[in-house]
């Protein structure tokens, strides 16, 4: 039955994007958790509309067999004409024998100077989602 499957919810997981330079801000991941990430996978897109015709990015996807404790990893850059769309970060990865996943979407013009915040673990300002 489905209420005997137990249901994890992802926590102390963020995705920030930070400024680099005038064209490309950089997305990365942090682990705010005192265990290691085990197998994560991230699976990154762009959709929405320009000009009135809809619009997508080409899907990525990216591999980290292990990501520390108290750590950030990069997972791309991202360019300032893509803010316009919704950015989509789908994660699954293994903890404690368990897989989890959750999906992280930066709305068109979420990514803004004026939502940025002090990102734990980097230790510089950029735009947050738990």
């Amino acid at each position: 039955m489905k209420k005997d499957i137990p249901q994890h919810k992802v926590t102390d997981i963020g995705i920030a994007i930070v400024p680099y330079d005038e064209t490309f801000w950089e997305v990365y991941l942090i682990n705010q958790k005192d265990s290691p990430l085990r197998n994560l996978l991230v699976s990154s897109r762009g959709y929405g509309e320009r000009n009135g015709q809809p619009v997508s990015t080409t899907s990525l996807r990216y591999f980290f067999e292990h990501i520390d404790a108290q750590s950030a990893v990069k997972i791309e850059p991202i360019q300032n004409e893509l803010f316009e769309l919704a950015n989509e970060y789908w994660i699954s990865f293994q903890l404690d024998g368990y897989l989890y996943d959750k999906k992280y979407v930066f709305v068109n013009g979420s990514i803004h100077e004026d939502y940025m915040v002090q990102l734990p673990i980097l230790e510089t300002r950029g735009v947050l989602i738990r």
